[in-house]
């Protein structure tokens, strides 16, 4: 898992190049999906990200056996029969923060942006748009967003036994403390 880390971070900070970025290892994913029957949720709090400020490029990469939920056999079927964690071992995101002249991460403040890009997960990639919120505070820089997915756009089936219990809509929310690169 660390020399994952180690190398997710490597390829980002070989594609960024030496322009102010910043960065996370630990940030959290989280996503919730609610039927009538049933509630899902996990958390991933070891996904890799990484921003250049000068360009505006965004990217994420999380492992998808990383996330945990609060049943064992509900973490089996998200890894075994819906994601296929081991045929798609993760899911990444590429994008650009559209306004990123709003960003500034050196002023105490908080920053609304749309971010667009690329999210690739389950072999499938779809382009997506999500709105960001960054807070520059005395304890560093902060992002937060939250967005929904369908199952159905990444080609993760729902078996028809359970299609009652599974929502096709998960709501995902990412919350990342950065921390600035030092090159």
């Amino acid at each position: 898992m660390k020399k994952f880390k180690f190398i997710i971070a490597l390829i980002l900070f070989v594609q960024f190049g030496h322009a102010q970025k910043y960065f996370s290892k630990n940030a959290v994913l989280k996503f919730h999906s609610d039927s009538p029957m049933e509630k899902i949720e996990a958390v991933n709090s070891t996904a890799s990200t990484v921003i250049d400020i000068s360009s505006g490029k965004i990217e994420f990469a999380a492992l998808n056996n990383a996330f945990v939920f609060e049943k064992a056999l509900m973490q089996d079927h998200f890894n075994e029969n819906y994601m296929e964690s081991t045929k798609f071992p993760k899911t990444v995101f590429k994008g650009t923060i559209q306004d990123v002249s709003k960003l500034n991460l050196t002023a105490t403040g908080t920053y609304k942006v749309m971010i667009q890009g690329d999210l690739m997960m389950h072999g499938v990639t779809k382009s997506v748009s999500v709105p960001a919120e960054f807070v520059v505070d005395s304890k560093g820089v902060h992002a937060n967003a939250k967005f929904t997915v369908k199952c159905s756009d990444f080609d993760i089936k729902i078996p028809a036994v359970v299609k009652n219990n599974i929502s096709n809509d998960v709501d995902i929310t990412v919350k990342v403390d950065y921390n600035l690169l030092n090159l």
